[in-house]
């Protein structure tokens, strides 16, 4: 004889928020477009010598590192 399956009750609307992909791809594009605000709206790094350095590279530098960092 047969038993039929049981299935367990399915939480709804909470089951995306579980998800770490999600927030991996959540803080991921926060941050990109961190770096993306500060390339069109920040200011450039100017050295004692008067070379300019858009800040951007030092904040996509920081991203990246952060990102793609192992520990």
């Amino acid at each position: 004889m047969a038993t039929a399956p049981v299935h367990l009750p399915v939480r709804a609307g909470s089951a995306w928020l579980e998800r770490t992909q999600f927030w991996g791809s959540v803080s991921i594009v926060t941050m990109w477009l961190a770096v993306l605000f500060v390339g069109v709206w920040g200011s450039d790094i100017v050295g004692n010598d008067g070379t300019r350095v858009p800040s951007v590279i030092v904040v996509a530098v920081g991203v990246a590192r952060r990102a793609f960092g192992r520990d």
